[in-house]
């Protein structure tokens, strides 16, 4: 298979997230994805091979589909189902080049709480104004629910999935990335709190200059940090290869 410069790369970055992500036990056994647009090749996306571990992902066996989930090249199968939520909003949201759909601990204990992500931390005030949340309504995503999905998380981040996980929205895999390890720390902060009567939460204008003064790196925000999180992933694989 013949592939340009920049779907390489994609294809590097994209696997490289799966990896990192599970590093950070992120995972959920062969469930959850990580989707990325193909650079100058509209309509097309790279996600895992349904089956794979997070881990065992890799550039070459990343699969190309289009937004119904249908494979236009590699090897499948691809879980249809999965990829609903990404084909919703791949399809909405022009800027969303990577969607991470991820259902990580921290965030559903934190989704399942009725006042959701509060901005009682640094990493928290990333998302004042800038995440969402949607109500559970079961295992498949229909089409009415499809378009309440796209409808609740407009142009925002992020999206908590009420009982499920969440959805974050990058102009970049890095971004995604990124904004997701910003959303687990946020979270698990939450949970380390406590009763939320006992939390301090700074004055709106406080929480408000935060968010902007965090987002002034705008599109260039996660990438920065991305050659350190791949040092972390070379340094866990050659751990993993000296523990053998």
């Amino acid at each position: 298979m013949t592939i340009s410069h920049a779907e390489k790369q994609t294809r590097i970055d994209l696997a490289s997230a799966y990896q990192l992500a599970a590093v950070k036990a992120w995972d959920d056994g062969i469930y959850t994805h990580i989707s990325a647009c193909v650079p100058d090749e509209a309509g097309a996306y790279l996600i895992n091979q349904f089956g794979l571990r997070f881990d065992e992902v890799s550039p070459e066996n990343l699969v190309k589909v289009n937004l119904q989930g249908e494979i236009l090249s590699g090897l499948g199968p691809v879980n249809k189902s999965g990829f609903a939520i990404h084909g919703a909003v791949h399809s909405t949201r022009p800027d969303a080049f990577c969607v991470m759909h991820l259902h990580i601990d921290s965030i559903i204990a934190v989704s399942a709480q009725k006042k959701g992500l509060l901005p009682i931390s640094q990493h928290a005030l990333r998302f004042y104004g800038d995440i969402a949340s949607h109500p559970y309504q079961g295992l498949a995503l229909s089409a009415a629910e499809q378009g309440q999905l796209i409808a609740t998380l407009e142009n925002k981040k992020a999206l908590l999935l009420q009982n499920h996980g969440a959805i974050v929205c990058g102009s970049s895999i890095q971004q995604a990335f990124y904004l997701m390890d910003v959303l687990d720390k946020a979270c698990k902060i939450q949970l380390l709190a406590g009763s939320a009567e006992n939390i301090i939460i700074p004055e709106h204008d406080v929480c408000r200059l935060t968010y902007e003064q965090l987002c002034s790196d705008g599109d260039s925000e996660g990438q920065f940090e991305w050659p350190a999180y791949l040092g972390l992933l070379n340094a866990t694989s050659q751990k993993n290869e000296g523990d053998d």
